[in-house]
């Protein structure tokens, strides 16, 4: 495709994937125009970037790839063309420099991620691309065409209708409706016959059920007083999930008004939310002293505490205090704190019934969307030629740590050149 083409490409969505679609149509000569409906570009990028971008991870392809779950053989294309390895080296080439963090993930030297979207934003107006905030898609008019041509949208100005030769649609998730990703254009895509996936939430927290210490779902009014907010660090979770498969992670969470949330339940979020939808529940087990042994635990605790508090002698006898003590308390009953043997087994496995994922627009990412079988190869929609699809939008999900950023940039930049392949096609 030479430099002097007319052919007019929308871009409907300025967050990274978008963007990166744009990008490539631009350098490829295209007239590019993207649209979003906040009032400026990459909203949720800046967000997520505010307590330091974590742009993508370290670890080898082969294990990275299997962060995607089911979708992974979906993902691997363009993943393998454009993965975090070349991710960073776009990154470079912006001059925004990274570094590998103690735990694998890679992140500016900055930390933020306004320098990056700042020296992006100048690099796509230099290259011609247009940018139109305020600007809500509202679909296609109605004009009998197949496929639709006329993009509706409504402005300050009022509601416009543009013409593009083909469509790019990077229109977020369900997550974070303030920030532009509310899922809206579901309807507008089922009412053109394509196959969707619902939306669910991802890397999200969980509200808790019946415990076993109460008589009423939920924490206690004694555990919320004291203990929301409370990290719980250095424990172990493990859930099995409906299909009988054992799911284990290390890391720390945190107690909230209604349930746990923080990294470590987001990492098992996708099989904890599965099993609640399967079976009405899931059972979370906490390791609370992961490295002690049963047998250790046991032997410490069946000790004699003489005239120390029981509060005391798990504190000395098993490094249980402060909020992990609490949960023991809220989760256990008082026959298994009379029992060291049962009081240790409790310790290596606590379980936390949970009975709900928190709402959709609370989440992190989603899960849904456009389903892959919906596209082509180039990620075009089969119900609608012209149109493709990318980003977060598609159904896909993956925990954080660098692989939602990852893979966002990854399928924008698919969109974008299956685009330019479709158009040079055409022309």
């Amino acid at each position: 495709m030479n430099g002097t083409t007319q052919l007019r490409v929308a871009v409907i969505g300025a967050g990274p994937a978008g963007l990166m679609a744009a990008e490539m149509l631009a350098e490829r000569g295209f007239s590019v125009d993207i649209h979003d409906a906040m009032p400026s570009p990459g909203r949720k990028f800046l967000l997520a970037g505010i307590g330091g971008l974590n742009l993508t991870h370290s670890e080898p392809p082969g294990t990275f790839i299997t962060r995607y779950r089911e979708r992974q053989a979906d993902l691997a294309p363009p993943l393998g063309r454009f993965g975090a390895a070349e991710l960073r080296e776009w990154a470079h080439g912006l001059g925004i420099e990274t570094f590998v963090g103690s735990s694998g993930r890679v992140f500016p030297k900055e930390m933020k991620a306004a320098p990056l979207l700042r020296a992006w934003l100048h690099r796509l107006r230099q290259t011609g691309v247009r940018l139109h905030v305020r600007h809500r898609w509202l679909g296609w008019e109605d004009g009998g065409k197949k496929p639709p041509r006329g993009l509706r949208f409504a402005t300050p100005e009022g509601e416009r209708t543009i013409v593009a030769d083909a469509v790019i649609l990077a229109l977020g998730g369900g997550s974070w409706v303030k920030l532009g990703s509310d899922g809206s254009w579901m309807p507008l895509l089922a009412g053109r016959g394509v196959e969707l996936a619902p939306l669910r939430p991802a890397n999200c927290g969980f509200d808790v059920g019946h415990l076993a210490g109460n008589a009423q779902p939920g924490w206690s009014r004694h555990l919320v007083d004291r203990f929301v907010g409370a990290p719980v660090k250095s424990v172990a979770a493990r859930i099995t999930d409906a299909r009988g498969q054992t799911h284990e992670r290390a890391g720390e969470c945190m107690v909230s008004a209604t349930g746990i949330e923080g990294g470590l339940i987001y990492a098992l979020s996708a099989p904890l939310r599965d099993t609640i939808e399967a079976t009405g529940s899931a059972t979370l087990y906490l390791d609370l002293a992961p490295g002690r042994s049963l047998a250790r635990l046991t032997d410490e605790l069946s000790r004699p505490r003489g005239s120390r508090s029981m509060a005391s002698h798990l504190q000395s006898k098993a490094g249980i205090d402060g909020v992990k003590a609490g949960l023991l308390r809220e989760c256990t009953t008082k026959e298994t704190f009379a029992d060291p043997g049962r009081l240790a087994a409790a310790i290596k496995a606590l379980p936390i019934v949970l009975a709900a994922p928190r709402p959709l627009d609370e989440a992190i990412s989603s899960a849904g969307g456009v389903r892959f079988e919906a596209l082509d190869e180039r990620l075009m929609l089969r119900a609608l030629p012209g149109v493709f699809c990318c980003g977060e939008m598609l159904d896909w999900e993956a925990p954080t740590g660098g692989y939602l950023l990852t893979a966002c940039f990854a399928t924008g930049r698919a969109a974008g050149l299956g685009a330019a392949d479709w158009l040079a096609g055409r022309e």
